[in-house]
């Protein structure tokens, strides 16, 4: 089974459809009366349909269980066609595909099932998906060639030679994934002047994203959001707090981190945890959907 444990819930919707083709038109008049001995064909395969979407990842091996927030199944008759379409929604880290669809195939067997005692000719055809929302294809990326960045890591150790950057690599490693190209990575001491004069450097150099890692617990040395802070002209508080919901799920000390994000002028500023899993989740959680901030600033809505 795929690890999902690194996605974000999202609201995800699927829309699957199929046919159920039968041989006469006395077949569509016996459902249609409800004259089939079996009973409703209409209401019998609803309620498998609903049962299947829900025990998907029972049959299937590699579906996740997840929680199906709504479904509907409905019916259009033409001709001797009878168009199968099922919904379904979730609030959670992976997709409802293959439910609608299992919903579709357990729907249609259902029907041929009850009918099968008048008609045995019956078809089932073309299950297919025919709409999927949520998740990282509805996100509309920013610029993902254009966008200037810099990694910046405040660490009094590794500035002195001691230990790796894994932080800073870590971040640059996601940007990348998301086709981001980093122009300028370094790394700092943890010393006021010197994050505040190099986030200003940066600001003037025109770095569109600037991105620290280090410096955010509550130690005397952590004083990169002190820093950062008075620069902003508006603070975007919702980025951190994203982070750090995100990060409480997985570790209980998430809530420590100071992390703070804004603009300065065209430049965002973000500053994340030092430690390699807090700069790897932050990270997770907020990528590639605060690309989308650009979008806003530049005044595009969709």
């Amino acid at each position: 089974m795929v690890n999902i444990t690194h996605k974000s819930s999202t609201l995800r919707k699927a829309i699957a459809t199929g046919i159920v083709k039968v041989s006469d038109q006395n077949t569509i008049d016996a459902i249609q009366n409800k004259l089939v001995p079996k009973g409703d064909v209409f209401e019998f395969s609803r309620a498998a349909g609903l049962l299947a979407c829900k025990k998907t990842y029972e049959v299937v091996p590699d579906c996740h269980p997840l929680p199906i927030e709504y479904t509907s199944i409905s019916y259009a008759i033409n001709g001797l066609e009878i168009t199968i379409t099922v919904e379904v929604h979730t609030v959670y880290k992976t997709g409802v595909e293959v439910e609608a669809m299992h919903g579709v195939m357990i729907t249609a067997l259902t029907m041929y099932d009850m009918l099968k005692p008048i008609d045995k000719h019956v078809q089932i055809l073309n299950i297919q998906l025919a709409e999927k929302k949520g998740g990282k294809t509805d996100i509309k990326y920013a610029y993902p060639d254009t966008l200037k960045i810099a990694v910046i890591t405040c660490s009094d150790s590794i500035s002195k030679g001691v230990g790796e950057d894994k932080s800073g690599e870590i971040v640059v490693d996601h940007l990348q994934k998301h086709h981001l190209s980093v122009a300028n990575k370094k790394v700092i001491a943890d010393d006021f002047d010197s994050i505040q004069n190099e986030a200003k450097n940066l600001i003037k150099e025109g770095y569109q994203l600037i991105v620290f890692t280090g410096g955010t617990g509550l130690s005397s040395r952590d004083i990169t959001p002190d820093a950062i802070k008075p620069l902003f002209e508006r603070e975007v508080p919702g980025v951190m707090e994203a982070a750090r919901a995100y990060g409480q799920e997985r570790t209980p000390y998430a809530m420590l981190s100071r992390g703070i994000a804004g603009f300065v002028g065209d430049s965002l500023i973000i500053t994340l945890p030092g430690s390699p899993k807090g700069a790897e989740e932050s990270m997770n959680a907020i990528f590639p959907y605060i690309l989308h901030v650009f979008r806003v600033k530049e005044g595009v809505k969709h």
